[in-house]
């Protein structure tokens, strides 16, 4: 769900006005080109490669260990970044973002409730075990029972009555309420196909942490927030993937992550757009970028004073200059947004504007909504998170300037996800950021503003309810899109969330990995990756 990114330049820290701030943060990142296509530039320089004596072994380095592989306990980035080349599902997405098929081979309709899905043979897990329609069923009935009750994937499949065995390689999908984006749901996360007898012998804890599925690579060893390790899959049914092992490091710490990709200790990495002039003076390392689904913003616990307001809202939004922070803590690295949804995302009304930078207007909302000069707001974010961390001292300073005193408190990951949104613990304001994987406006909004959902504590509007249901009650995409266009402005009006930005993601890559296709969900897909020997 998040990537995280650079360190702070001091010059953010300091509290002063606007206008000050914005100057302080273009000489302190200085001016940078936004990508919005994928492309890459390469560094005219070249020299010996210090990655090469590493063979044919591939280092991945991310911020986050996600803490639990288990595909029901998550709905991290940090976890399909990684597993997305262990688990697989039904249908397959690719870099590209098409859907093919995966561990089916067809579907149908076969009446209006019940899909049927023909299943590939000669596939086995890992352990050795047969896949087959058995799997297909114990992995639903297990997401949709009470082991999948104790995570946030759940909610996800909610439209699934069951899963019904018809032979050994054919299942039918039982619906209970119509789902328009079911397909893509089974490609991923939750929906990836699990071993029911290794599961059975081991448990889930174990499996948690030593994780079995189908895919091109094997989980050979796991030290938590050190490294994963995996290793080519022999009987994979595509055929052997060109790589030989992959090592994800989990380094939280922005510059560490710099230093080994520029050492040759790491081959890929995201970096934060802050960064990129020093990688683009690497010898052996180039910078790939891509539009991301992933948007950022600052959601609000609309049952605490004085946010419940939705002046207050408004004038918050309004009081943060949004271009400013992606011209400068971004390095142009990031797209304008209206409403909490990627350009990529299908639901996203391009017609609708940000809400503009207007300090005076933001005075204006918050006198009349009673806000007194010097009142105090919490503001909370993950810690290891240091480009959000940039983004919150600016903002710090920015309703400052408006009269709101903000306090940052910052939590680590899991707990931050885990506990303190659930339990509406995060503040005023907190820190939120949704990669969208389906690209369909439905599991953003629904998740995140659906009544009673995992991460919505609080939120709830009549009008926005009716909307969720109204869109995920038909097939008919052109009238789901004309219910996603009343939603973004019901959305608009409310501010349940200040949209910031749109990611566009920066990777540094050693040039002797070839063919990496950079993936906009940032699901890596490691099989037609290779390491070029002479590189």
């Amino acid at each position: 769900m998040m990537q995280q990114a650079s360190t702070r330049r001091s010059a953010l820290r300091i509290a002063v006005g606007l206008m000050l701030v914005a100057a302080l943060l273009l000489s302190a990142c200085g001016s940078g080109s936004g990508g919005g296509t994928a492309g890459s530039e390469t560094p005219a320089a070249q020299g010996p490669n210090p990655a090469s004596e590493r063979g044919n072994h591939l280092v991945v380095a991310q911020a986050q260990d996600p803490g639990n592989w288990d595909p029901i306990d998550t709905f991290f980035v940090a976890w399909a970044s990684v597993m997305n080349n262990v688990f697989e599902g039904l249908v397959f997405r690719g870099p590209d973002l098409k859907l093919q098929p995966g561990l089916a081979t067809e579907w149908k309709w076969i009446d209006e409730d019940t899909l049927q899905f023909k299943l590939r043979q000669g596939v086995t897990f890992h352990n050795g075990e047969p896949f087959n329609a058995d799997a297909v069923v114990f992995t639903f009935e297990r997401l949709l029972g009470e082991e999948g009750a104790k995570g946030p994937q759940q909610g996800n499949y909610a439209s699934i009555d069951r899963v019904e065995k018809v032979d050994d390689y054919t299942v039918n999908f039982h619906m209970k309420t119509k789902d328009p984006v079911i397909l893509t749901k089974l490609a991923g996360y939750g929906a990836v196909i699990v071993p029911p007898r290794y599961l059975k012998e081991h448990g889930d804890e174990y499996f948690d942490k030593h994780p079995v599925g189908t895919g091109p690579y094997k989980v050979v060893e796991y030290k938590q927030d050190d490294h994963i390790t995996l290793e080519r899959f022999a009987d994979y049914w595509r055929g052997q993937p060109k790589i030989e092992k992959i090592t994800y490091r989990f380094i939280p710490e922005e510059a560490t992550r710099i230093a080994e990709l520029t050492t040759g200790r790491v081959d890929i990495a995201v970096i934060s757009p802050s960064q990129v002039d020093n990688v683009k003076n690497s010898a052996f390392l180039e910078i790939v970028t891509a539009d991301s689904p992933t948007v950022y913003g600052l959601r609000f616990d609309v049952s605490k004073d004085p946010v419940d307001d939705v002046r207050v809202r408004r004038a918050i939004a309004q009081a943060i200059d949004a271009q400013a922070i992606i011209d400068t803590i971004l390095n142009g690295y990031g797209k304008r947004i209206s409403t909490f949804q990627s350009s990529l995302s299908f639901g996203n009304d391009p017609s609708l504007e940000p809400y503009p930078y207007d300090p005076e207007a933001a005075k204006k909302l918050l006198q009349e909504a009673g806000v007194q000069p010097g009142t105090k707001l919490t503001l909370s974010y993950i810690g290891t998170a240091t480009v959000f961390g940039e983004i919150a001292q600016a903002v710090q300073s920015y309703l400052k300037n408006v009269g709101l005193e903000v306090e940052l408190k910052t939590y680590e990951t899991n707990t931050y996800y885990n506990d303190i949104i659930p339990n509406a613990q995060a503040g005023h304001l907190y820190q939120e950021g949704w990669g969208g994987w389906t690209l369909d406006f439905d599991n953003t909004a629904y998740l995140l503003y659906g009544k009673g959902q995992f991460w919505n504590p609080t939120f709830y509007d009549e009008e926005v309810q009716r909307l969720l249901e109204a869109e995920r009650s038909t097939y008919d995409q052109d009238k789901r899109l004309e219910i996603f266009k009343q939603l973004d402005r019901r959305l608009y009006e409310l501010v349940p969330t200040v949209p910031l930005y749109q990611d566009v993601t920066v990777w540094a890559v050693n040039r002797r990995v070839q063919d990496f296709v950079p993936p906009p969900d940032t699901r890596y897909w490691f099989f037609e990756t290779s390491i070029a020997s002479d590189q």
